[in-house]
């Protein structure tokens, strides 16, 4: 799972860059930003619950 998680992580850090560096995807930026933030917090949500 943990893997996952840091796959997703590198995909959206992708989109990030790719959005800032193309000038007509700004939306790809946000979009990607948004995602890398919520997978992080998905990430330490469950790095913290002992199941």
């Amino acid at each position: 799972m943990l893997g996952f998680i840091a796959l997703l992580l590198v995909l959206w850090l992708a989109f990030v860059v790719i959005g800032a560096v193309v000038e007509g995807l700004f939306w790809l930026l946000v979009i990607g930003a948004v995602l890398f933030l919520a997978t992080a917090a998905f990430g330490w949500m469950k790095r913290n619950t002992k199941v």
